[in-house]
């Protein structure tokens, strides 16, 4: 039985350390698996879009048209900056009153459209394992792998976010977590800038 390579990269670029890891993670912990469901969703949607939309060539307007790509850019960080502050400035554990809440489905869909290494991954797909199948084909083929196998990725972090409730019982030790998770997507934000 022969697996299609495409499917290792996918999955090894999806599942390590990004905005989306380090969101679903502190989604699943702060408000449990079952209400981060949404956002798991949005997020394998929202990267199956984006994916396929490199399979007819978005990824090569961006390469070629570096205005558009540094305002994609700028989009990113503004946004990941903003998810930062907020999750740094939450100081409650999940039972705790807030106004906080996960992100809605159409959020998540949204956020996929402007992150940076959604669409690193992408490009570096398309490019790097294409089958010779038609623009359309090859847009079905990556959307397809990318939004099946991130449906699994994201199910997994935001499983173990939830499981680190159990850890997470003092004030102070979520006020480390929040920090700590609030520092990583900040740090991913400039990274924007490094790729």
């Amino acid at each position: 039985m022969n697996i299609d390579p495409l499917y290792i990269f996918v999955f090894a670029g999806l599942f390590s350390p990004g905005p989306n890891v380090i969101l679903l993670t502190a989604s699943g912990a702060r408000f449990g698996f079952r209400p981060t469901l949404p956002h798991v969703l949005g997020v394998a949607a929202g990267v199956g879009v984006t994916s396929g939309l490199t399979g007819f060539g978005i990824g090569a307007l961006l390469l070629a048209q570096p205005t558009l790509a540094l305002a994609l850019k700028l989009i990113a960080v503004a946004w990941i900056m903003w998810m930062a502050w907020k999750l740094f400035r939450s100081r409650s554990g999940p039972q705790a009153k807030t106004k906080d809440r996960p992100f809605t489905f159409i959020e998540a869909v949204l956020f996929q459209w402007v992150n940076p290494k959604v669409w690193a991954v992408a490009l570096a797909a398309s490019a790097g394992y294409s089958s010779g199948l038609s623009p359309s084909g090859e847009a079905i083929r990556l959307a397809t792998a990318f939004s099946g196998i991130n449906l699994f990725v994201c199910l997994f972090w935001s499983y173990a976010g939830s499981l680190l409730t159990y850890l997470l019982r003092t004030p102070q030790a979520w006020q480390i977590f929040t920090t700590v998770m609030a520092l990583a997507l900040a740090a991913s934000a400039v990274m924007v800038f490094l790729s």
